[in-house]
């Protein structure tokens, strides 16, 4: 019977709002529903557009989009009109007569730069597939009683509680996932994880990152404000944080440092190898990395050139562009690598990013597994225009002992006269590298359909590709390079009222940073004969005097604070596959100078070259062991490895949360609590008020608290008709379906400022609707209802940052009296008057009433 009686219940809000067919409601789904008791009514949130009702009637209201126009109609199609196949068009450059006629290259250069601009469309027109950055995903009403909307490209609306714009802010470029208001402060949720908490006018209080996952809900309870992710995990914070409170935990925790700190010791080896799109032997691999594996605790590695190729490198841009990067060949070096390291056994693979030709994989041994994760990917194309990932970078983020480590592999520009080339590279992918989970890709089955298009297009700019590429014809390419370049133009824009270059970059964050690849400097000054002479004398130091990377980093123009070991190995490139020793070395028609293309360099949090390992300093590194596998012959390039003595420290959880405690329960810490979460003394000047026909008193409520803020809500509590005079009445509970119709109060809600105090309007209004009686009589609409009504207002009233609540009563009566004065405007506004300058000042928020004809029959149901 229960369960007929709820689907009994449901109401299809669309057929009501249906006329002729045309519905003004969209038809996606509700994102988002808010009850605005106050004014009686629901805002529901769909992905573009808001539907405001009236909660007593069912009455559509009003319809707008998250600019705030009125939309008379919001069921548009979510892709351009335009057919797909006048999307792909390519568009060649013709010359003018004037011109000097182009050759067959500079026309196919003209024909590429045409169909790149064709997938760059089609990415972004292929509107179905593609996620809307303003599309809304959190709703909350704020104490003020404004409306606060979060979009998906981080940005919060605030509306007031008509629908009309108020304004828009941005404090982080991840998107909204929920908010939690309370009191004076607004909690956000982000889908990076990060938990910011703003003033009532937008202002950034503070941000910390709560989770390695999405924010998904927020709530306060128990005089904390609890957040959970979407891998589980709840955590709470006091919500009178951030506050005084604050600095004296931290002091009282301070002295407990050396109770709660720990020191860890692990060893990371680090590999790095330009495989020059060949495979590796089982035995070179063991020779590289199996042998030195056994005593580490996570392994690294890096490769270049894993796969290359005009169509392969066109293929891998249209990938990156909807989401989707790795190749089989790429797969079988992981597969391949892991069965070296005795994957699944012995390591676990933590997580892995493809770029094109790169690739970077972390593994983690079974016993340090409890102790890492949160992996994070990133991706910087560098190649043809920022573009292809031919040259660039591909890292990887982790936790180790609540310490953040980043690995970067990088292919920086070739040939050795270009220099500057190769610290641009490094300088654009240290500032716009960003980490990002792989909750922020795109579905992946919509980025499949969104492939297929782009593959289309990409078939003959694949084609034109290999010419011009085989002419060494210049090229400038801006094809999309994925969900990583996207962040980037993120990071690129004016956020929060910072320009690019004042954005910090993420791998500045980190505690230690490992930079590895085929950096591709070269030796200067000295001929292919004078280094063949010296490399096989062994004669390193002078080399190294020669060595381009050193020279860059002495004058501070690359990879600067970064620190390698000493080098006391061969020159890495260039051999002729398959030949053994150092007689290897490039004996053809080009006769390539040997050079150190293959590094490994990195940087800690010490200040100096000495330091000792701290909570301050948590992060020291040592090197044990940096060389290069020189029998290993399956490539132009020799494979270089790196072992790191690690040394961490930390703060021990359980022993924090356990002196945490006995923090808080101490008697200090709990008189200042008692302090922050006392409900501020008020006095309401009446709790009786007496109307008659639109007639208007003031209630005024004061704040006799000198330090906090008081928090205000009237809300109605009980309706009832008066049946005789001189007799008691009986209070029917209104629910959540706000003030009667006859009964207007504003504001009915704010906060006051200590030592001020809020003058509320209580006015009666003129209203004429079929209503039924206390007694069961009914009402029709012609008819005047003669009899005395009374309503029960109750003010709740408490502090900003007080989960307690004190309520103050007020009775209302309207006393009907036969000689009514004229007739107002119902709609009419009335000015109001706000003394004692802290007190919110908000337009009138009126109550809309429907026709005549539509029955009130929720007047006294229960809310849920």
């Amino acid at each position: 019977m229960a369960a007929l009686l709820v689907e009994r219940s449901f109401i299809d809000l669309r057929s009501q709002v249906t006329v002729n067919g045309v519905c003004n409601i969209s038809s996606s789904d509700v994102k988002c529903l808010v009850s605005d008791k106050v004014r009686a009514k629901v805002w529901c949130a769909g992905a573009v557009s808001f539907s405001l009702w009236d909660a007593r009637t069912r009455e559509l209201l009003k319809v707008f989009n998250i600019e705030g126009q009125i939309e008379n109609r919001v069921d548009v199609q979510s892709g351009t009109d335009q057919p797909v196949e006048d999307e792909m068009k390519v568009k060649f450059v013709s010359t003018s007569k004037k011109e000097k006629p182009q050759g067959f290259l500079q026309r196919s250069r003209n024909a590429i730069m045409g169909a790149a601009d064709a997938v760059r469309r089609v990415a972004k027109g292929a509107g179905a597939f593609a996620e809307d950055n303003k599309r809304t995903e959190a709703l909350t009403l704020t104490a003020d009683g404004m409306i606060w909307s979060g979009c998906t490209n981080g940005f919060i609306v605030q509306w007031d509680g008509n629908g009309n714009r108020l304004q828009d802010f941005q404090h982080h470029p991840y998107g909204v996932q929920c908010f939690c208001a309370f009191g004076e402060r607004v909690y956000v949720g982000y889908l990076s994880g990060m938990v910011q908490v703003l003033d009532l006018e937008g202002n950034l209080i503070a941000g910390w990152v709560a989770h390695s996952s999405p924010v998904i809900k927020m709530a306060i309870g128990a005089d904390y404000i609890f957040s959970l992710a979407t891998h589980g995990g709840i955590r709470g914070w006091n919500i009178a944080s951030p506050g005084p409170l604050d600095t004296i935990l931290r002091s009282e925790l301070a002295a407990k440092e050396t109770i709660c700190t720990r020191r860890d010791n692990f060893k990371i080896l680090v590999g790095t190898w330009n495989v020059g799109q060949g495979r590796a032997s089982p035995e070179g691999l063991k020779s590289w990395l199996g042998s030195q594996a056994t005593d580490v605790g996570i392994v690294v590695v890096g490769l270049q050139e894993v796969e290359m190729g005009a169509g392969f490198l066109a293929m891998s841009a249209a990938k990156e562009t909807v989401g989707l990067e790795g190749s089989s060949i790429g797969q079988w070096w992981l597969d391949t690598i892991g069965k070296s390291l005795d994957e699944g056994t012995t390591f676990e693979r933590m997580g892995s990013r493809q770029l094109a030709g790169l690739l970077i994989a972390i593994w983690v041994r079974k016993n340090l597994r409890t102790h890492a994760g949160d992996i994070d990917a990133a991706a910087v194309p560098c190649g043809f225009g920022r573009a292809i990932g031919n040259k660039g970078g591909v890292g990887l983020r982790l936790r180790v002992y609540d310490r953040i480590m980043c690995f970067v592999n990088c292919h920086l520009a070739a040939h050795l006269e270009a220099v500057n080339r190769r610290n641009a590279d490094f300088d654009h992918i240290y500032r716009t590298m960003v980490f990002s989970r792989s909750s922020n890709l795109l579905n992946t089955a919509a980025g499949m359909v969104k492939y297929l298009f782009l593959s289309l297009s990409l078939a003959f700019l694949t084609y034109l590709f290999c010419l011009v590429s085989s002419s060494g014809l210049p090229l400038v390419l801006t094809v999309a390079a994925g969900v990583t370049t996207a962040v980037q133009m993120i990071r690129g824009s004016n956020v929060g009222g910072l320009n690019a270059e004042e954005v910090k970059p993420e791998l500045s964050d980190a505690d230690m940073v490992v930079f590895l690849g085929d950096f591709n400097y070269r030796l200067h000054s000295i001929s292919y004969d004078e280094a063949r002479d010296f490399v096989s004398q062994r004669c390193f130091d002078w080399l190294r005097e020669k060595d381009q990377l050193r020279a860059e980093m002495k004058a501070g123009k690359v990879f600067q604070g970064m620190r390698e070991a000493l080098i006391r190995f061969p020159p890495t490139y260039k051999f002729e596959r398959h030949q053994a020793g150092l007689a290897g070395y490039d004996s053809g028609e080009k006769k390539r100078i040997p050079a150190w293309c293959d590094r490994i360099l990195y940087h800690d949090n010490r200040a100096a070259a000495v330091s000792e390992c701290s909570l301050e300093c948590p992060v020291v590194a040592s090197i044990l062991q940096y060389e290069a596998c020189m029998e290993v012959t399956d490539s132009d390039h020799k494979p270089v490895r790196c072992k790191f003595n690690v040394e961490i420290a930390h703060v021990d959880r359980s022993v924090r949360r356990q002196e945490f405690g006995e923090i808080v329960r101490s008697e200090k810490i709990r008189t200042v609590l008692e302090e922050f979460l006392r409900v501020p003394e008020t006095i309401v000047s009446s709790n009786s008020i007496s109307l008659q026909n639109q007639e208007t008193a003031i209630l005024k409520i004061t704040n006799k608290c000198r330090k906090d803020q008081a928090v205000f809500q009237i809300i109605c509590e009980g309706l009832s008709t008066v049946k005789e005079e001189g007799h008691g009445s009986e209070h029917r509970p209104r629910g959540s379906y706000g003030f009667p119709r006859w009964l207007e109060v504003t504001p009915a809600a704010g906060m006051i400022k200590p030592d001020q105090f809020e003058e509320v309007s209580v006015r009666h209004e003129e209203h004429q609707t079929q209503e039924d009686s206390a007694d069961g009589i009914p009402q029709n609409w012609w008819s005047e209802d003669t009899r005395d009504k009374e309503v029960l207002l109750v003010v709740r009233v408490r502090g900003s940052r007080s989960t307690e609540t004190k309520t103050h009563q007020v009775s209302v009566r309207h006393t009907f009296t036969a000689a009514k004065p004229a007739r107002i405007d119902s709609k009419s506004k009335n000015s109001k008057k706000i003394h004692g300058g802290g007190s919110i000042n908000r337009s009138d928020f009126r109550q809309l009433s429907s026709s005549s004809d539509v029955h009130d029959d929720h007047r006294y149901l229960h809310s849920p």
